[in-house]
């Protein structure tokens, strides 16, 4: 009996009944034993996606128009929308304009717990919208522009209410002197709120300055009457040159689920420099 493989004859699934079907026709007339016909499929191979990784929040963007507001989280190599807000009504109606704001600081309130402290006030050239914001906030919210948890609040010209708007933005040289300038006033404004606290004799704050003492401060559960842990600083140098790399993380993370405000600083700013004469960090609490 004579045996033969016709695997190999079928090369693609077009045919492939047809195919089948007369080779066992003719296999019954001369005696042939065949094995199944398997087609050769070419399958092609998906590489898995890249997993992107945003970075950290270095700022909040409020691309104030005519009729809306788009808020825009900025984080140190791309940009996450918030939420867009609509003005309902005109500008010219103090309440409508008033309601409007205030919907803008809210949405922004949930940014400003999780320690982000700079914000960039964006809108078209030849309007006022950004200036008449920041005149609200002066005058209603006073918490973001002075005291010890006040914001670093700055203009830039330019729509920026799309993706492409954004993205263009965010590589210009005036953006990202903005976003340095911003970054530096913000940290002098928490190392100015250390300062004081070192020279404070206060028993309802302190002051730590080690990883074992953070990681007893925000890993435990706070006892009554304790002070509550409000700010983890600490410097891009530390956070690099440490061997408690995972330790650190964890206690990055951990803090960001109770509202501790985390802030990385750069090691060679006057803040960061000061921040490393501490050790290169310091969990402040209240």
């Amino acid at each position: 009996m004579m045996h033969l493989n016709v695997s190999l004859l079928a090369r693609s699934t077009k045919n492939y009944a047809l195919l089948e079907h007369r080779i066992l026709k003719a296999a019954k007339t001369v005696n042939i034993t065949t094995t199944h016909i398997i087609p050769e499929v070419k399958v092609k191979t998906l590489k898995p996606k890249r997993k992107y990784k945003r970075g950290y929040a270095v700022a909040i963007l409020v691309a104030v128009e005519e009729n809306q507001a788009a808020i825009w989280k900025i984080f140190s190599s791309v940009a996450k929308h918030e939420k867009t807000i609509p003005l309902n009504g005109v500008r010219s109606n103090p309440k409508a304009l008033y309601n409007f704001h205030e919907a803008i600081i809210n949405t922004l309130r949930p940014t400003l717990k999780e320690g982000v402290r700079s914000i960039i006030i964006a809108a078209p050239a030849r309007t006022s919208h950004a200036q008449t914001f920041i005149n609200h906030v002066q005058e209603h919210h006073a918490w973001l522009s002075h005291g010890p948890n006040k914001a670093a609040i700055a203009q830039i010209t330019g729509s920026t209410s799309t993706p492409p708007q954004v993205a263009a933005l965010m590589h210009t040289q005036a953006f990202q002197q903005i976003i340095r300038e911003t970054a530096e006033e913000e940290t002098e404004n928490l190392i100015d709120l250390l300062e004081k606290r070192l020279s404070t004799a206060d028993q309802s704050s302190a002051v730590l300055f080690s990883l074992e003492e953070a990681e007893d401060l925000i890993l435990q559960r706070r006892k009554p009457n304790s002070p509550k842990p409000e700010y983890l600083l600490l410097t891009d140098k530390y956070l690099a040159d440490t061997r408690e790399k995972s330790r650190l993380h964890r206690l990055i993370q951990i803090a960001a689920n109770k509202h501790v405000k985390t802030r990385i600083i750069d090691a060679e700013s006057p803040a960061g420099k000061r921040l490393t004469q501490l050790g290169g960090i310091v969990c402040l609490a209240q």
